[in-house]
């Protein structure tokens, strides 16, 4: 066989296994679009926004994102970030939802979803630092009966605040009673609902600690001290 031969041999060899390597990659692109589904537009926040601050100053762009991995509440329309707030702090590349947003005066149960519940607590903390949007720790206080101690427990960790005002004075309260307290819409499970419930009805006092802004770590809840501070 001449060079010449060689040549055109190895040419025609090499286009052939790049049209094979083509239509192999064009049929996986085939196969992973129809896994994927179609694509929706979803609005993702440019820059970071703080907890209140108001989505749209950032600037969010519309990105395309298959719909099985969309949040079934994301937000495509800019429109519909008008007059709204962040409920809590959004990192720039998020997805912006229906479930992150707050309207002044909205109504909290609106923003809960499926097995959640809007548990509203009388508690001691600090008015301005509980405040829609925040989120929480709550401790709960148990006075002892003779045959147990007193005990304060870290019962919940990491509770979204929906809504908070100032609670009004009470005047009889004294002592450990006294205070600050506030009015809370909580975000929790169910179950957590129940126990909140009941810790209002018997507990000798509750108690919201703030996070701070993006603490979401932490696995203390369970943590008791007794009356003897042990």
């Amino acid at each position: 066989m001449t060079p010449r031969r060689r040549a055109l041999l190895l040419l025609a060899l090499a286009l052939l296994l790049g049209a094979l390597a083509a239509a192999s990659v064009q049929r996986r692109e085939l196969a992973l679009a129809r896994a994927l589904g179609p694509s929706v537009q979803v609005l993702v926040t440019r820059a970071a926004v703080p907890a209140g601050a108001t989505p749209a100053a950032a600037q969010p762009v519309l990105r395309a994102l298959p719909q099985r991995y969309a949040p079934p509440d994301a937000v495509a329309d800019a429109a519909r970030l008008a007059g709204t707030r962040a409920a809590v702090a959004l990192p720039a590349g998020s997805i912006l939802t229906a479930a992150v947003l707050r309207r002044p005066g909205g109504d909290p149960q609106a923003a809960v979803g499926p097995g959640e519940r809007v548990a509203e607590v009388v508690a001691h903390g600090d008015p301005r630092a509980v405040v829609p949007g925040a989120r929480v720790d709550v401790l709960v206080t148990r006075q002892g009966d003779g045959s147990r101690a007193g005990t304060t427990t870290l019962a919940l960790e990491d509770v979204e605040v929906l809504d908070a005002h100032a609670a009004p004075a009470d005047a009889s309260a004294d002592g450990a009673a006294a205070g600050a307290r506030v009015v809370a819409d909580l975000r929790v499970r169910v179950r957590d609902a129940v126990y909140l419930a009941a810790a209002q009805a018997f507990a000798s006092d509750l108690r919201l600690l703030a996070r701070a802004p993006g603490d979401r770590g932490g696995d203390d809840a369970g943590l008791a001290v007794d009356e003897r501070l042990r």
